[in-house]
């Protein structure tokens, strides 16, 4: 007897790993809202990881994550490991392919030398 079974993994949970792997990254200060801000999100509390986009066309997954830099770290080396952490996670973790990983720098931190 064959058992089928459907297997569906909400976005915000998918935006939810992808953020989370985001922040493992080294020179990843934060997770960024995406600009503009819509009214939507603003009175949507269940809003988790806005500052994570998840595309699904035709059973393939794009993310675009926005991140904010540390002022000291290298950006194309922290969007790079971005990009595999988050491919990565995702994967493993959803069983879905990631086609791209789009990263967008956001914002950068800057440290004061009084704050140091």
């Amino acid at each position: 007897m064959e058992v089928k079974s459907n297997l569906k993994i909400n976005e915000e949970v998918v935006a939810k790993i992808a953020s989370m792997a985001a922040l493992e990254v080294e020179g990843v200060d934060s997770m960024v809202n995406k600009a503009p801000i819509a009214i939507k999100t603003i009175l949507n509390k269940t809003a988790a990881s806005k500052a994570v986009k998840i595309g699904v066309v035709d059973g393939t997954v794009n993310i675009d994550v926005y991140i904010c830099v540390l002022q000291s770290a290298n950006v194309k080396s922290v969007c790079e490991s971005v990009q595999l952490n988050v491919k990565e996670k995702v994967q493993n973790m959803t069983g879905n392919a990631i086609t791209k990983v789009n990263v967008h720098v956001a914002d950068l931190k800057v440290v004061d030398e009084d704050e140091e």
